[in-house]
């Protein structure tokens, strides 16, 4: 008999737990070890901010979905990773083991990295946690008495550049419905080499469709921008030449700012020599499978991926939906081979789809591989992108309230988008 623990109950952890709880025996056990007892729909986030949502609306409580599955549910925070023991320390002292571990805790965020940066004590706000989004709607009601300058973007080392664009145009969105966008300049500030670079060098025509987007909603963009610092009211922020060098910092002042983080691992899966890289990510094989530890898969935005290639300022690589969906996919018939005596046979194939909602329209693109070259090329906008969207949270919260983890983001590729070459696992 397997005991798997899934350490995460995010995006990837809760379908973690449905699907590989579907690849084992009777008399196999699945434990979820969690911080928080709650699902939040990250990608909602932004219309939280806004006030297009309430928390009740994007929030799963998880304990009765996992009850029906037969999963134990653990809603204690894990203090350190002993993996030579095959055991995690909780924080109220007690331990949990696991003959097989996967991991899929998301990031932690970097805000401390930039003074001033952030929602806790800084003074920029931040759509990447519902409690942050709840913070950043009290503050865009005080946008609206009182208007004045937007920054919106992503710092230096972020990865996960779509939740900034989407805030942006979001945001323009709900200041034109107040009517007083025209008392409102907006800037996006981004660490990205080039307007819709998104960590993968661009998809499609991402960089034509953004920059098109911008201009016609009369939105400033800076790139290849360091954030050195942040006070009240002013953002200080480096440009960088395509060579390196300095082309010298700005003071831009603002009334409201969102910007993205950097993420790194979480403490106490961090600094475990081959286990963690240096900035905590979990490294994996193409199995999802930790080389040092065979017995430790991690999925989701955890997994150590390297960037791309240089750029002035760095630039990490996103983990979107369905490449997050492919990892647990694989990651479940792995262990499940492995339970029953057989080696690891399934590879994620890592492909991005991805929904950016503006408001009343947005953007979609996919791309086979993730990683240049690809396949698959395709980018395309439209009011049909924001349905598309909300039909996503609702289908996506529907299943986690049943317990079900039918892949979304293959469905889509296949019924909506057209796009037959799309799997989520392959033979590798």
């Amino acid at each position: 008999m397997a005991h798997v623990v899934v350490l995460g109950a995010g995006l990837g952890g809760a379908i973690m737990a449905y699907e590989v709880r579907d690849q084992l025996g009777k008399g196999d056990t699945v434990t979820v070890v969690t911080k928080d007892p709650t699902y939040h729909f990250v990608p909602s986030n932004p219309w939280v901010a806004v006030g297009w949502r309430a928390r009740k609306d994007v929030s799963v409580d998880l304990a009765p979905a996992m009850k029906k599955k037969g999963i134990t549910f653990i809603p204690i925070a894990a203090e350190k990773l002993h993996p030579e023991e095959n055991r995690i320390l909780l924080v109220n002292g007690e331990s949990v083991s696991y003959d097989y571990l996967v991991i899929a805790t998301g990031p932690e965020l970097a805000f401390d990295e930039i003074p001033g940066f952030g929602p806790h004590g800084g003074h920029t706000q931040s759509v990447c946690h519902v409690d942050h989004a709840e913070k950043a709607q009290v503050a865009f009601e005080e946008l609206l008495k009182n208007p004045g300058p937007v920054i919106i973007g992503a710092a230096q080392g972020a990865s996960c550049f779509g939740p900034a664009y989407e805030f942006l145009f979001i945001l323009e969105t709900a200041l034109r419905r107040a009517k007083i966008r025209d008392k409102v300049p907006m800037t996006f500030v981004t660490s990205e080499p080039y307007i819709g670079h998104l960590g993968l060098d661009g998809v499609g025509d991402t960089k034509g469709l953004l920059e098109s987007q911008m201009r016609a909603k009369h939105i400033k963009w800076i790139t290849s921008a360091k954030v050195k610092k942040v006070e009240p009211g002013v953002m200080t922020v480096e440009e960088v030449a395509d060579d390196g060098t300095s082309k010298g910092e700005k003071d831009l002042p603002f009334a409201y700012s969102m910007m993205l983080p950097a993420f790194r691992g979480i403490k106490p899966v961090s600094g475990i020599d081959g286990l963690s890289n240096p900035r905590g990510f979990t490294i994996v094989d193409k199995h999802q499978r930790n080389p040092k530890y065979p017995n430790i898969f991690a999925v989701g935005v955890c997994v150590a991926i390297p960037p791309m290639g240089p750029t002035p300022v760095p630039v990490g690589v996103p983990k979107t939906g369905f490449m997050i969906e492919s990892m647990v996919t694989a990651t479940a018939h792995n262990i499940g081979n492995l339970v029953k005596g057989q080696e690891p046979d399934q590879v994620g194939t890592w492909n991005a789809i991805c929904l950016a909602d503006f408001g009343d329209g947005g953007i979609a693109f996919v791309a086979q591989p993730q990683i240049p070259p690809r396949n698959v090329n395709w980018s395309s906008e439209g009011k049909w992108v924001h349905l598309a969207k909300v039909g996503f949270e609702k289908y996506f919260m529907g299943k986690l309230k049943k317990g079900e983890s039918e892949p979304f983001y293959e469905s889509l590729a296949l019924k909506v988008l057209g796009i037959d070459k799309l799997k989520a696992v392959k033979k590798g």
